[in-house]
């Protein structure tokens, strides 16, 4: 796999929450991090995506937002 991202952090499937058309996938990168994502239960098949399997969560975004307590 080659992606101009470069924020490609490779981990350990650990959950997979199931809707009708979006799935949310956990991915524990080490250090005590998850990272999850929403995407296509059509993706989560055609990927082959289990519990325990390795997966890449790979980050490009154009904007991040900040917020703080008020």
């Amino acid at each position: 796999m080659k992606l101009s991202a470069r924020n490609q952090l490779k981990g350990t499937i650990t959950a997979i929450e199931e809707g009708a058309v979006n799935g949310i996938v956990k991915i524990d990168i080490g250090g005590g991090n998850v990272i999850s994502a929403t995407i296509s239960m059509t993706s989560i098949r055609e990927l082959g995506l289990k519990v325990g399997g390795t997966a890449y969560a790979v980050i490009k975004a154009t904007s991040v937002m900040v917020g703080v307590d008020e």
